[in-house]
């Protein structure tokens, strides 16, 4: 009875401690094993770049990803907060950090590039992402440099696009969904809970975020992981509070927020 769902967003965000893990070294960069005994179980993932050295004003760090089991690497805090919309859309089923090393023509000179992110979509699309500065795309080698690898990607059809930090520091959408991942358990519920749950709600919906709250009480099943699972949907545009509005996610073609909707996801 599951819905499909398809959308995703753009945000801004504040830097929460417990994710904010600084490294001091990083000797290296396999990371194996379980996440803490929880589902799912972690992936194995080399990334395709080795940080040589970790020193500088980039603040590097880790991010605890449900979706993927195990700790995410990102370099610099538009990447952490581009993570946040990864973890919170509906369409995106996993994703990696530096997945791939590719060559890409420029000139009569070969060069190698490092996309940010490999996103799996949950229609199975494979995007490669860059996530970048507006203000670093206004540099003539940065434009020449990225013009050369969209045509490349274009001709291989390896799907890519440029995330930049407005498009995920967009507030407060941003905020919200770093306040819902917050409120959500490590551990989701599964399909077949979150359908019940759906069943005994939609004739109650749409009510508010605290009357939605108050009905699942007694379940296994919260409203965060319902938001998350794209079965539900409110409006990112205002600070969600207890007044905020929730509906069913009735559309087949969408959840509830874009990350880039003209790429359709």
């Amino acid at each position: 009875m599951r819905t499909i769902f398809k959308r995703i967003i753009q945000g801004a965000g504040f830097v929460r401690p417990e994710i904010r893990l600084m490294e001091s070294n990083m000797s290296s960069n396999l990371w194996q094993g379980r996440w803490c005994g929880m589902k799912p179980a972690g992936d194995n993932h080399r990334r395709a770049r080795n940080v040589i050295s970790p020193s500088g004003c980039i603040v590097r760090g880790k991010f605890p990803s449900r979706k993927n089991g195990r700790m995410v690497h990102h370099e610099g805090l538009p990447e952490r907060d581009a993570i946040y919309l990864f973890e919170a859309s509906p369409n995106v089923v996993r994703y990696r950090e530096q997945p791939i090393t590719l060559e890409y023509p420029d000139g009569a000179e070969l060069r190698r590039y490092t996309p940010d992110f490999e996103l799996v979509l949950i229609t199975g699309e494979i995007i490669l992402i860059e996530v970048k500065a507006v203000s670093s795309l206004g540099h003539e080698d940065v434009q020449h440099k990225f013009n050369c690898v969209a045509e490349h990607m274009r001709r291989s059809k390896k799907p890519f696009f440029i995330l930049t930090d407005e498009v995920i520091r967009q507030e407060p959408r941003l905020s919200n969904l770093r306040w819902v991942l917050r409120q959500a358990p490590l551990i989701r519920p599964s399909a077949d809970a979150m359908t019940v749950a759906i069943i005994k709600l939609r004739d109650c919906l749409p009510a508010s975020f605290a009357e939605v709250t108050a009905l699942t009480t007694d379940s296994s099943v919260d409203p965060y992981s319902l938001l998350l699972a794209g079965y539900l949907r409110c409006s990112l545009d205002q600070p969600i509070s207890d007044d905020t509005l929730i509906e069913l996610n009735l559309e087949a073609d969408n959840g509830w927020f874009y990350i880039a909707q003209e790429q359709g996801f």
